[in-house]
């Protein structure tokens, strides 16, 4: 499944489909998923550490990097990653990494943790709350943006991606399985917005 995703976003940068140089109105429409409510649930400040769980072409990371200390971007598409580093290039407390979050061995700890309709493309989605919980430090946050859509096949007409829907009540039980406090929940026209605090 990582190499379908993988390569699915590696065709849209190919097919010159890249999120941060869409139309205005394309880019107002993305908000409904991740827009003010989603950025001030991050809680972000200029001290802070932050990771970015799929970060594709740096569409959130645009936003998000004025707001902290140092940002860290991973994505499994190395064509995402190598056009998220151009979008991105005037901020020198940013690194990006092309790798899978789940397996990556992350060298540090971070104060928020967020992603913003990927967490559908993860299976065990247990195993990447632990993880992420496990890499936030006492007092940190992680934040998900997920969508409302329960469908599980992502239609691209040439090509069709299996994607594993998330349940918001089951989602809820698996962060405070990884002792992560509940906050909210928040919600947008299109997405429910988790979000977990650690002791």
């Amino acid at each position: 499944m990582e190499h379908a995703v993988r390569r699915h976003y590696d065709l849209l940068i190919r097919e010159n489909q890249d999120p941060v140089l869409d139309p205005p109105m394309l880019q107002s429409y993305m908000q409904k998923w991740d827009g003010p409510i989603f950025l001030s649930a991050l809680n972000l400040t200029r001290d802070k550490t932050a990771l970015e769980i799929g970060v594709g072409t740096g569409r959130l990371a645009l936003q998000t990097a004025p707001r902290c200390r140092q940002l860290t971007g991973i994505d499994l598409s190395p064509c995402t990653i190598e056009r998220a580093k151009c979008h991105l290039q005037k901020f020198d407390h940013v690194q990006l990494i092309q790798g899978d979050f789940l397996d990556y061995p992350f060298a540090q700890s971070f104060d928020v943790i967020y992603a913003s309709l990927v967490f559908m493309h993860i299976r065990e989605k247990e195993r990447a709350v632990q993880k992420a919980a496990m890499l936030l430090n006492p007092g940190g946050r992680l934040v998900l943006s997920l969508d409302k859509n329960q469908e599980e096949i992502l239609d691209y007409g040439s090509r069709k991606i299996r994607i594993y829907p998330d349940d918001p009540a089951a989602m809820t039980e698996i962060f405070q399985k990884a002792s992560l406090a509940v906050i909210g929940p928040l919600e947008t026209e299109f997405a429910h917005i988790l979000i977990g605090e650690k002791g």
